[in-house]
């Protein structure tokens, strides 16, 4: 282990130190490699499956993983395979968007979790999308936190600032620009958290991101799953009123809200209360 991922993984460790909620490191093996799951809640909770962003890390939930155990959920918060964390993609390739969906259907079977509900932000909210259009009898309920590709594509100001992320030479300060350009100057950004990322993006090895396209009308229109769409009107890496009214008219049955002042990449954090209270509310009708 170079000294780098070691200064990566201390930071990781830090911050899962301080979830307010007590943690069961888990690790399960697929083809693909090894993946970690940090959970917590009650082990006969109806399980509630944490999908991170890009780059964020399963502690990103550190908001919110306490209030959602408190309210009797099993939260099983994943460090995405091939991407900074400590799953190791040491395995087979994931071969486009098919081998990462099975990869989640093996990460499940290794849980034993026949069914569960989904939650996932920005990146990882369309790997929840795609999960359920993939699996609609493994999900339960959805929620989106503000995602990506689900039902607009990026802002090109928001591309423009993320493609020094992934050139040559990264450095942490290259994240912690991007971060604070996009949430306007860190605001309630937590710094411990900050220091993850941009220690990930830098220093982590990395497989190389797999995504797709959005998913049609089409097969939006099919899927029956409820739907929890939370979106962050300050975001920068879309047009949050576009997303909301594009999302309303794809899955005229879901929940769709647009939260004042958080951004794209603090809306966990900064409006943990608001996203906590309505998402305990929509996963307690399941």
């Amino acid at each position: 282990m170079s000294a780098r991922t070691a200064t990566f993984l201390a930071a990781y460790d830090a911050l899962l130190a301080r979830w307010p909620a007590p943690v069961e490191a888990l690790t399960v093996r697929t083809d693909h490699g090894t993946t970690r799951i940090n959970a917590c809640g009650p082990r006969d909770g109806r399980p509630l499956v944490l999908l991170h962003g890009g780059g964020a890390t399963s502690t990103m939930w550190f908001a919110n993983a306490a209030a959602l155990a408190q309210a009797g959920h099993r939260v099983l918060a994943v460090d995405l395979i091939g991407d900074p964390g400590r799953s190791v993609h040491d395995g087979a390739a994931l071969d486009g968007v098919p081998g990462l969906l099975g990869w989640l259907d093996a990460v499940l079977d290794r849980l034993d979790v026949p069914e569960a509900d989904l939650c996932g932000h920005s990146y990882g909210g369309w790997i929840a999308l795609e999960y359920a259009l993939h699996a609609p009898a493994r999900v339960g309920r959805l929620t989106l936190l503000d995602p990506s590709l689900c039902f607009a594509g990026f802002r090109p100001g928001y591309l423009l600032h993320a493609v020094p992320l992934f050139l040559p030479g990264r450095t942490p300060d290259r994240a912690r620009s991007f971060l604070d350009w996009e949430t306007g100057g860190g605001a309630h950004l937590d710094p411990d958290w900050r220091e993850v990322y941009a220690l990930g993006y830098a220093d982590f090895p990395a497989s190389r991101v797999v995504t797709g396209p959005r998913p049609t009308p089409a097969r939006l229109g099919a899927l029956t799953t409820p739907v929890l769409t939370l979106l962050a009107a300050r975001s920068r890496t879309h047009h949050s009123a576009r997303v909301a009214e594009t999302g309303r008219r794809a899955l005229p049955s879901a929940e769709v809200a647009v939260l004042p002042d958080a951004t794209h990449h603090n809306l966990p954090m900064a409006a943990a209360t608001e996203v906590n209270r309505r998402l305990v509310d929509f996963l307690s009708r399941g």
